[in-house]
């Protein structure tokens, strides 16, 4: 092509609204206002490419951010465990169990325990290209699906660690190219709000949001350390905007801002998080990922220990973050292939689907007004609220829940920011003082890796500096805040005096 496509100038015209909408006007309602008139003679593909393509009768998203409990569920299809590429694979061919038959049971599942959930799916490249019956119906399926319940459908790059193994000139073409394949498969001008990608590099989401125009991206996985085929541990857990620095770090001003909501992709318990990889804990494989994930929850330990980790860790959000946050998240990637992974890995004979439904009528139960949106809605959602990070100030309380690891004598704080994020960690049985077990600064320079060689593979993407939770460094020593610098205590002190009152 000489020139670029027609969704490429499409987007650059809606971003200049999306990026500075007028002074006193969300960027919902800058895109509300363009016209037919204002957009006359540009390539434009049919239909709305960014606006709200759901059917008018289904349930509204809210006008606020602010107020609201929000579950995003989200979802892969692919051919082959982890596509590293558009042509290398790593694990199992799971094409056998991505069937249409597969996706309508995990789809009934969530409308019969969640009437009128939107979820987002996610194609890996494999799955937008492979011309089986298997795949073509199933992809014809979920656009039903988009259709009928107003999901969202997009694109999810090289298998959750597309720059572990891939330049990010290749991953910005994959973005391109992936996302104008949903286009087409779609239909109808259609254009996902939000993109999936597991890890992604500063750079592409800046390709995103500026070559794209899209401007929510699951692109960090909060805290993983030494587990898959990838590393990103640094970042806070809820959104923000990052650095150009670096994924993991959140802008600090107007000179390293990319505008796309950077979000985790599942939603962990904050005192399993502090261990690196997993502990073999009762013959179960404890692991630090151990939160509403499926496979750490009700996979490997049972629907009635799985279930209770699970709403355990969406009170710790729907409860105390609820208070004191202002609103709460709470998110999951739940990969299609479970529905029948049993066949190929043998999962005790589990699929997780029954502890599925309790615990989504147990969120419903306990915190009726909570809303199961799309990815996009409610990245978009936190957009209009915040036009950068300086305004974000998270905090989090969780005791562990004795599930697998989770010490129920453990209580631990987390307090997170634009300029760092600080975890202390106390024994609610012993009362000895609070210890720092995480402080990570991100007033500091930070430096992402550079590409993988041809053929290599670059894992670690980690943001560490201070004091990290992990403790997998000498410097890592959980110590009490009292022997932070001075300048470290004056950081604090400048967000939260209440932590460092009385010190010198």
């Amino acid at each position: 092509m000489s020139g670029p496509d027609e969704y490429t100038v499409a987007n650059k015209a809606i971003r200049r609204v999306n990026n500075k909408p007028p002074h006193g006007i969300t960027r919902r309602d800058a895109l509300r206002t363009l016209s037919a008139a204002a957009l006359a003679g540009m390539a434009w593909p049919a239909g709305r490419a960014l606006a709200d393509r759901r059917r008018p009768d289904l349930a509204p998203v809210p006008g606020d951010l602010l107020g609201n409990r929000f579950f995003t569920f989200n979802t892969v299809v692919r051919v082959n465990q982890i596509e590293t590429s558009r042509d290398v694979t790593n694990g199992e061919d799971e094409a056998s169990i991505h069937t249409p038959e597969a996706a309508r049971t995990f789809r009934e599942a969530i409308e019969a325990n969640w009437p009128g959930a939107r979820m987002t799916w996610s194609f890996s490249w494999l799955a937008l290209q492979d011309q089986r019956p298997n795949y073509r119906e199933l992809r014809d399926l979920v656009v039903s699906y988009h259709e009928r319940y107003g999901d969202e459908i997009t694109f999810i790059p090289g298998g959750y660690f597309a720059n572990m193994y891939n330049t990010r000139e290749q991953v910005n073409r994959d973005l391109h190219e992936g996302l104008q394949m949903v286009s087409r498969m779609v239909g109808g001008g259609y254009r996902p709000q939000s993109v999936i990608a597991g890890f992604l590099s500063a750079e592409n989401l800046r390709f995103l949001a500026e070559e794209e125009g899209i401007h929510v991206c699951q692109g960090n996985i909060w805290s993983q350390y030494a587990i898959d085929n990838g590393d990103g541990e640094g970042s806070i857990s809820y959104p923000y905007y990052p650095s150009r620095e670096h994924f993991c770090k959140p802008a600090q001003g107007p000179q390293d801002f990319i505008d796309c909501v950077n979000l985790d992709g599942w939603t962990v318990d904050f005192l399993m998080a502090m261990y690196p990889g997993q502990r073999l804990i009762d013959g179960i494989h404890c692991g630090s990922r151990q939160g509403v994930g499926p496979i750490e929850t009700v996979i490997r330990q049972g629907t009635e220990l799985g279930v209770q980790e699970m709403v355990a860790t969406t009170a710790a959000h729907f409860d105390r973050g609820f208070e004191l946050n202002g609103f709460a998240w709470v998110t999951v990637c739940w990969e299609m292939s479970l529905v029948e992974a049993r066949q190929i890995y043998g999962y005790r004979g589990r699929n997780g689907l029954d502890g599925l439904a309790l615990w989504f009528q147990e969120m419903r139960r306990r915190w009726p007004s909570a809303l199961c949106v799309t990815q996009g809605e409610f990245g978009l959602l936190w957009r209009d609220r915040f036009n950068s990070n300086d305004g974000i100030d998270y905090r989090f309380v969780q005791r562990g829940t004795g599930v697998c690891g989770s010490d129920p004598d453990l209580e631990i704080r987390w307090f997170m920011n634009r300029d760092f994020r600080l975890a202390l960690l106390r024994n609610v049985q012993t009362g000895e003082p609070e210890k720092v077990i995480d402080f990570t600064r991100y007033d500091l320079r930070a430096e992402e890796p550079a590409d993988p060689e041809p053929g290599g593979h670059s894992r670690n993407w980690s943001l560490m500096n201070r004091i990290n939770q992990k403790g997998v460094r000498p410097e890592d020593t959980p110590v009490p805040i009292s022997q932070l610098t001075a300048d470290e205590r004056a950081m604090i002190a400048r967000r939260y005096p209440d932590l460092v009152s009385g010190m010198r």
